[in-house]
């Protein structure tokens, strides 16, 4: 079966669907929410410096086309916190 590639809306990087977080606006209720769900779907490296930028430039917002909530990017830092304990913002 082929592999599924997926790219960073931050650093642009390709890699495998498994690399990364995936960040989804449900349809159609609109919701943006983490790892499951239908509809359109946004991909981060679980990278400090790619949470980081799209934080700040709001890559996610425009990717899924809604506000995403500060609470979505407080899960996406403790998450990066649990897996990287010496990258502490």
């Amino acid at each position: 079966m082929k592999p599924n590639y997926r790219r960073c809306i931050s650093c642009r990087r390709v890699g495998l669907k498994e690399e990364f977080w995936r960040i989804v606006r449900v349809f159609p209720s609109g919701k943006v929410q983490l790892d499951e769900g239908m509809g359109r779907s946004a991909y981060l490296c679980p990278q400090p410096s790619c949470l980081q930028a799209s934080q700040k430039k709001n890559r996610l917002g425009r990717s899924l086309d809604a506000a995403v909530p500060e609470t979505l990017y407080q899960t996406l830092w403790q998450r990066l916190n649990q897996t990287n304990p010496q990258n502490q913002n």
